[in-house]
């Protein structure tokens, strides 16, 4: 009778009610204007996975209320939160709001002193209200360059993007980013990044896993490297 008491209960072997107990709930955030497909790659195994959406910004809306009302699409205590290039700020944003597990960044970066010289330049002088920050045809492949895709894929994947993102979340994000004052990294954060990001430069930044050649698109195109690292994070 034990034996099948230890392999049943309602009808489910008790090794996977154990593993269900110890799964993870994995909150993902994209970069700025992508969805989830950017994350469609990776590797979560069999944990709980949510992908939050972004959200068109209320008129003046600061980045820290932005957050709490991000924070909202999030049910589960104690999350891992996962954010790429501008997700990755927002996820240090939602996570002096609620209690998170780990906060993992990839090809992002975690203060303002990480931002690029030129960005900082940019915010101060308040150039992207000055000069439309979004994106032109002519200037596309130059884009793709910066972002490091590699396949007609990944091409495909951030043309759509830039078709479809909102403007008014375009120029919010933007101007955002150029004026983050973050001073401080959560001690429960982990950043990983690649030697070849022409957007946030390893130069900038201090990762604590470096992606050998990737660039800032590497969750797409590095993403063997990128899921090894992952799985002893979220199991640690």
């Amino acid at each position: 009778m034990w034996h099948h008491t230890f392999y049943l209960i309602n009808k489910r072997p008790l090794s996977f009610i154990l593993k269900t107990i110890h799964l993870k709930h994995i909150y993902c955030l994209s970069g700025l204007g992508a969805d989830e497909k950017v994350f469609s790659k990776l590797d979560f195994k069999d944990n709980s996975v949510t992908f939050l959406q972004w959200l068109i910004p209320e008129k003046n809306e600061s980045i820290e209320d932005y957050a709490k009302r991000l924070s909202t699409q999030i049910t589960s205590p104690n999350p891992i939160l996962i954010g790429l290039s501008f997700g990755g700020i927002m996820c240090i944003e939602i996570a002096k709001l609620i209690a998170v597990e780990k906060i993992i960044v990839l090809s992002s970066i975690k203060t303002r002193s990480e931002l690029p010289l030129w960005m900082k330049a940019a915010g101060r002088l308040y150039l992207n209200r000055i000069f439309p920050m979004r994106s032109f045809k002519l200037i596309e492949p130059l884009e793709d360059y910066n972002l490091g895709v590699e396949t007609v894929e990944e091409v495909k994947m951030v043309h759509l993007y830039r078709r479809t993102i909102d403007r008014r979340y375009t120029e919010w994000a933007i101007n955002s980013i150029l004026h983050w004052n973050n001073r401080n990294t959560p001690s429960n954060l982990i950043h990983i990044h690649g030697d070849r990001d022409r957007i946030f430069s390893i130069k900038k930044v201090k990762p604590h896993h470096v992606i050998k050649n990737g660039g800032h698109f590497m969750v797409m195109n590095k993403a063997t490297e990128i899921n090894i690292i992952l799985k002893t994070i979220v199991d640690s």
